[in-house]
């Protein structure tokens, strides 16, 4: 080795760095492979947090008026339903913007092959809107279109859906035929109607359980004779507080979407917050090892650092040598926990998005990593390696050569 009579530059303590690589490599990998994997456990963890998250509030806001949205009807110990006038007066109030109502009746859809009971619901063309709820196959029914949305459940019940391994996308296009029986509110008399031509399948909620399929207002027959819900949308969301509180005086049952998004959003965090403490343990476990390599490290190259001072190196000199050393294996970690852990993320999103399609759902991610937690991570195993090198390294700049040698 040449005589350093000045300080070592950034590029000849990377070169020195380097040879711990060399002379110790399967303690170094192993090392690296204990900071990756304490690393890739939090990413997996908290990546979970936010899929879960994600899943959840974009299940309930999949479209912005449904956060402003309330959905009104009476209780179901009341025994009544939502009338016409109801209707009118509710729309009549200064701080509704727009409504949609919604019948509920039990009924027949039929195709070529067999008929089957389903649950229909009536609606109009806004209601996927301010319902902020979308087909997870297809897309909503459009005005002044002879269409239909159905669910998963209700698809099986006319034979075009039964193996999982047929796409449930096929059966869009579809024709089907309707009746629907309506009950007198107060009578139990059935009054029967039908769809005024056969509708296509446009979309397919395919998370849904319950047979049943949405229905055009405008394609129904005979107008039903009272609804069973309304969405009521307010003006803008400085209204929400008081249209529900207006529409609780008249008996009304309310539910506001803000409000589950909101009580949502704080579970997730209480969740996502817990996930990544046992992330962090797992990352603390990894820093307490990469701790302990550092130190045997350094008392096994205590006559090399006897060498390299004898030779001119300055304490800084051997002092940054170590740095180097534990930052770069600091940093390996972290690059090495970002792509353990976003691959197992990816491979179980594949997995899980796979089978979710064979069973007739549609695709999903549920470990989901923001960017910035990506480049967050990384920086923190950086200065974890950089902290685990603290102690060995200021040991070497306090050891004299004849100590060195002495040791030795």
């Amino acid at each position: 080795m040449q005589n350093i009579s000045n300080r070592l530059s950034l590029i000849d303590l990377l070169r020195l760095s380097l040879r711990v690589f060399r002379t110790k490599p399967l303690r170094t990998f192993l090392t690296i492979f204990g900071m990756s994997f304490g690393i890739g456990t939090v990413l997996v963890l908290v990546s979970l947090g936010y899929g879960l998250q994600y899943i959840l509030i974009g299940k309930l806001v999949a479209t912005e008026d449904s956060l402003i949205t309330l959905e009104v009807l009476y209780p179901s110990e009341s025994e009544l339903n939502i009338t016409y006038d109801d209707l009118k007066n509710i729309s009549a109030m200064p701080q509704v913007a727009e409504v949609s109502p919604i019948a509920e009746f039990t009924g027949e859809i039929s195709n070529d092959k067999i008929t089957g009971l389903v649950i229909i619901r009536i609606i109009k063309p806004n209601y996927f809107r301010l319902a902020g709820q979308l087909p997870d196959v297809g897309s909503p029914i459009l005005e002044l279109e002879p269409s239909t949305v159905i669910s998963n459940a209700a698809l099986r019940l006319t034979g075009l859906y039964q193996s999982t391994s047929t796409p449930i996308n096929n059966a869009l296009g579809e024709n089907f035929s309707f009746k629907i029986f309506y009950q007198r509110e107060g009578s139990i008399e059935v009054e029967e109607t039908k769809t005024k031509s056969n509708l296509a399948l446009r979309g397919i909620m395919a998370d849904e359980l319950q047979p049943f399929a949405l229905l055009p207002y405008e394609f129904v027959e005979k107008e039903p004779p009272f609804y069973k819900k309304i969405l009521v949308k307010a003006k803008d969301i400085n209204n929400v507080e008081s249209l529900r509180d207006e529409l609780i005086e008249k008996g009304f049952l309310i539910s506001a979407r803000i409000d589950l998004v909101n009580q949502a959003t704080k579970v997730m965090r209480i969740i996502t917050g817990v996930l990544g403490v046992f992330g962090v343990t797992a990352l603390i476990v990894a820093a307490v090892g990469m701790f302990n390599t550092m130190i045997v490290s350094f008392l096994e190259r205590i006559f090399e650092i006897g060498i390299i001072k004898s030779l001119g190196a300055t304490d800084a000199d051997v002092r940054n040598l170590l740095l180097m050393e534990s930052w770069m294996m600091g940093l390996l970690g972290g690059i090495g926990g970002v792509i353990l852990g976003m691959g197992v993320g990816g491979i179980a999103n594949f997995g899980l998005s796979t089978l979710a399609i064979r069973l007739g759902g549609k695709p999903f991610d549920l470990f989901i990593t923001p960017s910035w937690f990506i480049v967050l991570i990384i920086t923190s195993s950086s200065l974890i390696g950089l902290f685990a090198g603290l102690w060995p390294a200021r040991k070497a700049t306090y050891l004299s050569p004849k100590e060195a040698f002495l040791r030795k």
